[in-house]
């Protein structure tokens, strides 16, 4: 393999050319060795370009022929290629250079320092050492326009930019860019928020004024009209009734209420229905509540409530006292404000520390309910107990489950019989409705106000009648007895019974009135509905009375014609 023209290792085919030092940047200068000692060092004859290149050849493409070289008589090329007076052209320019000129104008050790011509030169393909700062740059000149111009290279030096000063643009400029877009962010998120907070106030604003609709606190705006069904006449809102009879299984005895759900008004009630409340038999006959209960049974007394009160009951429910205390241990307990200290029945001690205290939000569990909700102290109304029967059902309910499915698997957890219509299903989903209505407030417990002889007064239960179960009574279905009810004014107790015998055997149910607070001189038969007016003709006719004694007015909740027996009534005469 030929060795290179540079490669300066002094043998065999190596260039007139010695190592003299080193630059700045690591690489080696070089020093032209004088031709005398060229020509000691080189081998006779040889040629080093003579194997791959004749002579003429250019081998840096310039277009120019070295001259032939002449040999002396040793046979020794009398040609030196770099010899000063041929100047050496390293990129083919075909121009001639300064003998002696140093492009890069510095000496072999880095530093300034002339030069004597064809001492020292560098490789042809070597690079020269970069320029420092401060030198001056190569000169010029080119004609232009007949004007002859200098310039030097230096003045075109912007050409060629540090790359660190491109770095910086490039980072100033993300700079900038970063912040701005930051700006901007923070400006869509302010607008964002601004936005969100707007829409916030005014979905409060709205729900705020439809909750004051809703409860009726709008100034200019009646409560009663804000209320749900409220513009449904009483009689036309849709109700959904039970009644429940409380069976205690220890002491005897019964209570009783109506369950009631106003699906117009969205409200719930319980109405608690007296002992004494007179009712009719199968037979027509005068009877109370709790005698009813007990031998007329569920299906017997629904019916005859359904005609005293005028409403539709559509099932009965039986709790006896157990089923009551499971109920309330399976919801839980209850909370209620007690108002009596309930002695412990198991106790015999006299002192002995009270089942239930009385106080406001005592806990009751399944036992203390059972023992409260049947509790009547000595010489207490039979109505007081009643009304704590009332206070346990609606606690029971307020902790029952509103969701209908929940309130089911409590009814079907009692493993309770009941009588028919009613069953698991429809119970369970009867109570959750009631359960959700006593939550929200929307609840409420009476007493059905009913005078000494278990008769109802037209002055105090048609408040309950009227605004809880419907307000009027219920219309006879086709075919069905007229009832009469019949109120003594007489001042002779005996008259009662007579008329009601009478009234039975004309076909009439009749309905115990009651007895006046004093006597009346003339006998009246009222009617309500005037297609009750020939039913009041025939009462009247009944009863031995004057045509004259019929008139419209007010009837007794659950009659269709209304009887006062007055001074003029004479039952012999019937």
């Amino acid at each position: 393999m030929n060795d290179r023209y540079d490669t300066g290792n002094g043998g065999y085919g190596a260039d007139p050319y010695e190592i003299v030092g080193y630059d700045e940047y690591g690489r080696p200068v070089y020093q032209q060795v004088p031709a005398q000692q060229a020509q000691h060092t080189q081998q006779p004859g040889y040629d080093p370009y003579a194997q791959h290149q004749g002579y003429g050849y250019d081998p840096y493409a310039t277009g120019q022929q070295p001259p032939v070289p002449s040999y002396d008589s040793g046979q020794q090329p009398a040609y030196d290629p770099y010899a000063a007076q041929n100047p050496y052209d390293p990129y083919g320019t075909g121009t001639q250079q300064v003998p002696g000129y140093d492009p890069y104008g510095q000496g072999a050790a880095g530093g300034q320092q002339p030069r004597a011509a064809g001492q020292t030169a560098h490789i042809p393909h070597q690079p020269g050492p970069a320029q420092g700062p401060g030198e001056p740059g190569e000169r010029h000149s080119e004609t232009r326009d007949g004007v002859e111009r200098d310039y030097r290279t230096e003045q075109f030096a912007f050409v060629e930019d540090p790359e660190g000063d491109s770095e910086d643009v490039i980072d100033w400029l993300n700079f900038t860019e970063n912040r701005t877009e930051r700006r901007e962010e923070a400006r869509r998120r302010a607008r964002g928020r601004l936005i969100a907070l707007v829409v916030v106030l005014a979905l409060v604003a709205v729900g705020g004024v439809g909750y004051l609709w809703y409860a009726g606190k709008l100034p200019g705006l009646s409560s009663a009209a804000a209320k749900p069904g409220a513009a449904t006449p009483v009689g036309a809102q849709k109700r959904d009734v039970i009644v429940v009879h409380l069976h205690n299984t220890d002491k005897g005895g019964t209570s009783t209420a109506l369950l009631v759900d106003n699906t117009t008004t969205k409200q719930g009630s319980t109405v608690l229905l007296p002992n004494n409340l007179a009712l009719s038999d199968d037979s027509g006959a005068t009877t109370t509540l709790a005698k009813s209960v007990d031998g007329d049974g569920s299906s017997g007394t629904r019916d005859q409530l359904g005609t005293v009160l005028g409403t539709n009951i559509q099932a009965t429910w039986r709790l006896d006292t157990p089923y009551l205390q499971n109920l309330v241990d399976l919801v839980g307990n209850i909370d209620i404000d007690t108002n009596a200290d309930v002695p412990d029945p198991s106790s015999k001690k006299a002192g002995a520390e009270p089942l239930v205290h009385k106080g406001s939000q005592q806990t009751l569990s399944g036992k203390t309910a059972v023992a409260y909700a049947t509790y009547r102290a000595p010489g207490e109304n039979e109505n007081a107990q009643l009304e704590r029967f009332g206070q346990v059902m609606q606690g029971t309910l307020r902790k029952l489950s509103s969701d209908p499915s929940a309130a089911i698997t409590t009814v079907q957890t009692l493993a309770q019989i009941l009588d028919p219509p009613l069953t698991d299903k429809d119970l369970g989903t009867f109570l959750a409705k009631l359960s959700d209505l006593a939550k929200s407030g929307a609840y409420k417990t009476a007493l059905l106000p009913v005078q000494t002889d278990g008769t109802l007064s037209a002055k105090t239960s048609d408040g309950v009648v009227k605004d809880i179960l419907g307000g009027t009574a219920k219309s006879p279905d086709a075919g069905s007895a007229i009832r009469v009810s019949v109120q003594n004014a007489t001042g002779v107790k005996d008259d009662t019974e007579k008329a009601r015998v009478v009234l039975l055997n004309g076909g009439f149910t009749f309905l115990e009135g009651g007895s006046a607070t004093g006597t009346q001189a003339v006998s009246k038969v009222l009617y309500s509905d005037a297609s009750h007016k020939q039913n009041a003709t025939e009462v009247a006719k009944t009863l031995g009375l004057p045509s004259g004694a019929v008139a419209k007015g007010t009837v007794s909740s659950g009659a269709d014609v209304s009887v006062v027996l007055g001074q003029d009534y004479r039952p012999s005469a019937s």
